[in-house]
């Protein structure tokens, strides 16, 4: 019998699940929903967290160890709460950057050059939309990137590299911008770029941060691209931006609501490009991802500490209470 459980709150690739299962028993969540979620943890030792767990978690799964995030973001998961109560958090920084820059420069060229507008005019018969048809050279164009962490610094630095864009960046965290970047404010990003992207993580700071006054400072015919979080993002602006203008078109991998409800507006929406939440899925992703979190689980398991600690505070108190030598 497995000394070990531990709980998934979504499967994840074959690889790193073979190691868990090597020293534990591993259970996939069979729903989750905050109830459903709360129930799966009862017995569990550690968790590996791909959905947003609810607040109270660790008050349903009190032998709780570790919760490890199944990639980079941790709003998924109540740090504070679990610092407080000495359970190890870890996340996976960097595991999924090229795959995300990828899908974001991926979603900026189908915008810029409407390659779905024109697949679905040949697909209809209308050969002749191509005369009345003009998309957008990326070269020359000025991109904003808003937070300059691993993917957005990924992203700001291939676009200026491959297609001789002009770069404007922000990041308040960030001391000194590479070459290929402008420093900028938030207010110059919105007001001169062709294209936004946003690479933020979701605090109460960023939270709707762009709103209706800040699209309304952008150029007609801009652009915006969201694969970081949906709260960031007002939809019921965005929606009215989109509709009547400045704005030309937007690609959007997340939404405050996932899945998101085949009514929503954006559903509506001729010049928006909706991915289910799918940047950062590609293979090599999926093995990263998984992989970091497995390993920090399967060390913890095993007494020693994780590679990617979020909260090392917490170490000599977890030490302490089950008899690992603390160094």
């Amino acid at each position: 019998m497995a000394k070990f459980t531990v709980v998934l709150t979504g499967d994840i690739h074959p690889s790193p699940k073979a190691a868990l299962q090597a020293v534990a028993e591993v259970l996939v969540c069979p729903a989750t929903d905050p109830d459903g979620l709360s129930a799966a943890v009862a017995d569990a030792d550690a968790l590996l967290v791909r959905h947003l767990l609810p607040a109270d978690i660790l008050e349903h799964g009190p032998k709780i160890r570790i919760m490890a995030r199944h990639g980079v973001g941790l709003d998924f998961i109540p740090v504070a709460e679990a610092t407080k109560k000495n359970v190890i958090v870890t996340n996976a920084p960097g595991s999924n950057t090229q795959a995300v820059a990828e899908h974001v420069i991926g979603t900026m060229l189908l915008l810029a050059r409407r390659f779905g507008t024109l697949d679905a005019a040949v697909r209809s018969g209308n050969w002749a939309f191509r005369n009345s048809f003009s998309g957008m050279e990326l070269s020359g164009r000025t991109l904003g990137v808003l937070g300059l962490g691993k993917i957005g610094l990924s992203v700001a630095k291939a676009c200026a590299a491959a297609f001789n864009m002009r770069v404007l960046g922000h990041d308040p965290f960030l001391s000194s911008f590479p070459d290929a970047v402008t420093p900028a404010t938030v207010e110059q990003i919105f007001s001169q770029s062709d294209i936004v992207t946003l690479h933020v993580p979701l605090t109460e700071t960023t939270r709707e941060m762009v709103d209706a006054a800040m699209l309304a400072r952008m150029k007609p015919g801009a652009l915006l691209i969201n694969a970081c979080r949906g709260e960031v993002v007002n939809e019921r602006d965005l929606v009215a931006a989109l509709r009547s203008g400045p704005l030309a078109g937007a690609a959007l991998d997340v939404f405050p609501e996932e899945p998101l409800p085949k009514e929503h507006p954006y559903c509506k929406i001729e010049n928006v490009i909706l991915t289910p939440h799918s940047a950062a899925l590609t293979e090599e992703s999926m093995i990263r991802m998984g992989g970091m979190a497995a390993d920090d689980i399967v060390r913890v398991l095993n007494g020693e500490r994780p590679h990617h600690f979020v909260n090392p505070e917490v170490w000599p108190a977890f030490a302490a209470r089950h008899g690992i030598p603390c160094s």
